[in-house]
């Protein structure tokens, strides 16, 4: 099977809100052997819908299309389905009562036209009951090509895309089997885990894909396989995983979404039964967020002392005036000493802090834009590293944590036995 996503609205057009709905409902599709053709965004414009639906018809199985189903004059949608399939609105009393029953009973007001319009919806589509909120979703087919509109409040799209479209889909079509594997790498780029890996990668069979998913200090390596057969392409995926990791052992730190470089730290520290804290200057608490993203963090990560400034390294963490004035902020004795302090204030196992100059002006600092200097305190020694991440800002950061992590993996991993 295939499918559009079609996003409607000028303030996903204008850069008003960020379109997560796409992605969410190509996730979910895809789990269900469904191919995502494309995604598109539109403006509120009737004309402009039109024109979509039409260049779509008959090209893709599935047209799932969100947003335009508010109580207001500018969501047009319903009323551009019933011009598309030459239909009528008409009253779904079903969702009437609902729309009736949230608006009096949940919310404790009367209900007024604007809402008892909700349940209005073309005579000919199958309604899709929104238990969260009071815009139905609408399954109408033309010809080869079912369109399917939902809300596009998020919570409401993601509720009947799980209850409704996902069951709908499962009981009423044939789809082949998508699986995925996701391997995450830490500290080589792109280019050179591809050179690791060219003779592996020339291995794969047809019905294997391989996709190189590059960000700041880390690569993602997601292998698809696709067919009909599902425990030959889990077998495959399972055999050819194993043989990836007998290349490239050493920066690959977890599989699949739920196991990023901060998860794997986290679940050593617990089996450990160890400790961190941070001391964050030029990073500004954005290690610190990432390791409490992970849910637990708590058994581990004791807090961090964020010090921006030089007076909060001073004043908070204890730095002598006298090693600031003469080694400079950015320096390894500063970062080393930052590192001592929170971990013996935080009564941590390992610690890790990091000053530099992000930029993007040089300020009153004697080091380049872009250095960097990481310090972890572990239970035995300080490791202090010097790094220039370069330019613009934004990656200045996002690599020194990715560097600061990567340098405590490593660290943790020593004691595995």
């Amino acid at each position: 099977m295939k499918a559009t996503i079609v996003t409607i609205g000028d303030e996903i057009l204008i850069g008003q809100i960020i379109d997560t709905n796409s992605a969410f409902i190509a996730k979910s599709l895809d789990k269900i052997g469904v191919e995502i053709n494309e995604m598109i965004s539109i403006s509120d414009d009737k004309q402009h819908i039109l024109d979509t639906f039409q260049k779509l018809q008959n090209t893709v199985d599935l047209v799932i299309i969100t947003g335009g189903l508010g109580p207001t004059k500018d969501d047009v949608t319903k009323k551009t389905f019933c011009d598309y399939f030459e239909d009528e609105l008409v009253v779904n009393q079903s969702v009437l009562v609902h729309v009736t029953e949230m608006i009096e009973g949940f919310y404790k007001r009367a209900i007024t036209q604007i809402n008892k319009d909700q349940a209005l919806v073309p005579s000919k589509c199958t309604v899709l009951h929104n238990a969260v909120g009071t815009a139905p979703g609408m399954w109408m087919k033309k010809e080869n090509t079912v369109f399917i509109s939902l809300p596009g409040v998020p919570y409401e799209m993601k509720y009947l895309v799980e209850s409704e479209i996902i069951p709908k889909v499962v009981r009423e079509y044939s789809r082949p089997y998508i699986i995925h594997k996701t391997i995450l790498t830490y500290g080589q780029g792109e280019s050179l885990v591809s050179e690791r890996i060219e003779d592996w990668e020339n291995s794969l069979p047809e019905f294997l894909k391989l996709a190189y998913l590059p960000s700041p200090g880390k690569v993602r390596l997601r292998l698809s396989a696709r067919g009909t057969n599902k425990e030959l392409l889990e077998n495959a995926l399972e055999q050819y995983v194993n043989s990836l990791d007998a290349i490239i052992n050493d920066i690959i730190v977890g599989f699949e979404e739920e196991e990023t470089i901060e998860y794997v730290i986290g679940k050593m520290l617990k089996q450990q039964r160890k400790t961190l804290a941070t001391a964050e200057s030029c990073t500004g608490g954005a290690i610190a967020s990432v390791l409490t993203s992970i849910a637990g963090a708590s058994e581990y990560f004791k807090g961090s002392v964020v010090s921006y400034t030089t007076g909060v390294k001073t004043d908070v963490l204890g730095i002598p005036e006298s090693v600031i004035k003469e080694f400079s902020v950015v320096s390894a004795a500063v970062a080393s000493a930052m590192a001592l302090r929170v971990k013996e204030i935080m009564n941590a196992d390992y610690a890790i802090a990091t000053t530099g100059n992000a930029g993007p002006t040089k300020g009153y600092e004697n080091a380049e834009i872009g250095t960097v200097f990481i310090a972890l305190a572990t239970p035995n020694e300080v490791i202090v590293e010097e790094y220039n991440f370069g330019q613009p800002r934004e990656q200045v950061i996002d690599r020194a944590v990715i560097k600061s992590l990567e340098l405590l993996k490593k660290e943790i991993f020593k004691n595995v036995l």
